[in-house]
């Protein structure tokens, strides 16, 4: 049985926790509740859900992520990237009214809270290697884009149809831009300039003025609320909701939510299960970086395995809470850390006073104008566009940029789903054809050293009856008959070629087809008068030979223990 620490990692952290401790983590869960209630509200709206239910995923799923969860650090909660996978995976099914839209955001966060529950049972949490850091960056950019592009009605007050590609929501916004209400206009541009300004300008003109960091923080992270409170007061103070026809988020429900039987739809979940993988996925990679990254900070590891989990079952908390999928969130995470966050106590902090809010105060959001919540997502995901990385990439390896490059405009003009699916595929098509054409370096010794190098890199002394191959990757299937090409390429090149060794330091295992194809190649050099050598071959894989009669192929062909044996005895060099 093992001890309830590892299970639920905040009763570790609490055998320490002190007074200062507690002041640390209530500061930063008052800020984190500050950015998380608009923010919770906003990413509803962007999935096409009423705005409560943004404050609903921020209540249940923080509580259970505080005692299941190893960072410290990371904010549980609605986030930007989830919000459009639900909006887009459910508008597909075209559900014929509200309640069937929210029951199919319920089924969708029990289906990711499943899906992740399972990697954990299976031990396939590194999954997630097959989406590269070029896939993620490009789609991430361009799925902020479309988010972006998405919260334009809000900002001009126009009535538009939901569009998934980026040239279907530019023609109908230039379409129906003569319809823009001057009013909402203007409270997105004052909108902008109190977020632009608290996140820019705020915080260096009160540190000038001495406060304290404690009373600093929290007003600087504060630029959402200020914009909520005044939009709000200006539509409630002029009437704009009836003489300018202000859109507004109206009447919230006030009291907190109910917990949900959950009625299993399987029909439902074949539609939703690509989508859920998806969005589970791309939250747990997400989770997991900024927690890692977090966790670095304090020269701290936190545990993939125990996210899985955390995560499923917060996952699978917002589901019983009728509400939709939650993950870590980058900006929400940065601010819990910079705001002092010791332990997950802080995210349950937070999660008290969303629920206080949604209890008690949720009348007072009936004035929010939605101009402003589409405001605050567009400031929250600017920063996840990132032009700079295709650079960087450009410059460091061209394959991996032009994949960036590739998913982000199949995002942009093919959809979300069918975007990062794309990406993958073309992500692990790059690795089988790079694998498949492995680096083979024909090597000679380095003066009188026992070193062999590159001959297109380094001056060195090689045999001219003796050919020395390095090849650097593993031998199977998809790569063996091009380094069989290869070999015997340079002996028809070169008749004077009587013996190939081939030193396998890279080749960490040998499959059958590459077994297949060396017992052949030495067939084929035998006939040509070559003899084929093997030095330096790993444990694991001379144990594989040694369970075959290939050494006894391979004769009078030998296996040398360093290429330097090798080429004594064979070349004399």
């Amino acid at each position: 049985m093992r001890p309830l620490a590892e299970v639920f990692p905040l009763l570790g952290w609490l055998k320490h926790y002190q007074r200062q401790t507690f002041i640390s983590d209530l500061v930063a869960g008052i800020i984190v509740a500050i950015l998380l209630i608009p923010q919770g509200m906003a990413y509803a709206i962007l999935a096409g859900l009423p705005p409560q239910y943004g404050l609903y995923a921020s209540i249940l799923p923080l509580f259970i992520y505080s005692l299941l969860g190893s960072s410290r650090s990371l904010a549980v909660g609605p986030v930007a990237i989830a919000s459009l996978m639900v909006s887009t995976s459910i508008s597909q099914l075209a559900p014929q009214s509200e309640a069937d839209y929210i029951n199919a955001a319920i089924n969708l966060s029990l289906l990711v809270g499943v899906i992740l529950l399972v990697l954990r049972c299976i031990r396939l949490g590194a999954i997630v290697n097959f989406i590269s850091h070029s896939v993620l960056t490009g789609f991430t950019s361009a799925a902020a884009i479309i988010i972006a592009l998405s919260q334009v009605k809000h900002l001009l007050g126009l009535d538009l149809a939901r569009a998934e590609r980026i040239d279907e929501s530019l023609m109908a916004i230039a379409s129906n831009l003569p319809n823009t209400n001057s009013i909402t206009a203007v409270i997105s541009v004052i909108a902008f300039i109190i977020l632009w300004y608290c996140k820019r300008t705020l915080c260096d003109q009160l540190l000038r003025l001495k406060l304290p960091q404690g009373v600093v923080e929290p007003i600087c992270k504060a630029g959402p609320m200020f914009a909520l409170l005044i939009g709000s007061i200006a539509v409630w103070y002029f009437s704009f909701d009836q003489t300018a026809a202000v859109k507004t988020v109206g009447m919230i429900p006030q009291g907190l939510p109910h917990l949900h039987a959950l009625h299993i739809d399987v029909d439902l979940w074949r539609q939703l299960m690509m989508p859920a993988l998806l969005i589970a996925l791309i939250g747990f990679l997400e989770s997991v970086s900024v927690g890692t990254a977090l966790a670095s900070k304090r020269q701290e590891r936190i545990n993939p395995n125990k996210e899985l989990v955390a995560l499923g079952m917060a996952n699978i908390g917002s589901a019983l809470s009728g509400t939709y999928p939650v993950a870590g969130g980058f900006g929400r995470s940065m601010v819990n850390y910079s705001a002092g966050a010791q332990t997950t106590i802080a995210s349950m902090i937070s999660a008290i006073l969303v629920a206080i809010t949604v209890a008690f105060f949720t009348p007072l959001f009936y004035y929010l104008p939605k101009a402003v919540l589409g405001a605050i997502i567009i400031m929250a995901v600017i920063p996840l566009i990132n032009i700079a990385a295709f650079k960087t990439c450009w410059r460091f390896n061209k394959a991996d940029a032009l994949t960036l490059a590739a998913t982000f405009f199949l995002v942009l003009f093919t959809g979300v789903e069918i975007g990062i699916l794309s990406g993958i595929a073309i992500s692990v098509a790059l690795l089988i054809y790079r694998s498949s054409q492995p680096h083979i370096a024909i090597v000679g010794r380095v003066g009188d050293s026992e070193h062999f190098r590159n001959i297109t890199r380094h001056d060195v002394t090689t045999g001219k009856s003796t050919l020395a191959l390095r090849v650097d990757e593993s031998l199977y299937f998809a790569n063996t008959r091009f380094v069989e090409e290869f070999i015997l390429q340079q002996c028809a090149d070169n008749k004077q070629i009587k013996h190939i060794i081939l030193i396998c330091t890279a080749v960490n295992f040998i499959d059958a087809s590459a077994l297949e194809t060396l017992e052949n190649l030495i067939i084929n050099l035998r006939d040509e008068g070559v003899t084929l050598h093997l030095a330096e071959v790993k444990g694991p894989v001379m144990d594989q030979l040694n369970s075959t009669h290939f050494l006894t192929q391979l004769a009078p062909g030998n296996i040398y223990f360093t290429t330097d044996q090798a080429m004594r005895e064979v070349a004399g060099v």
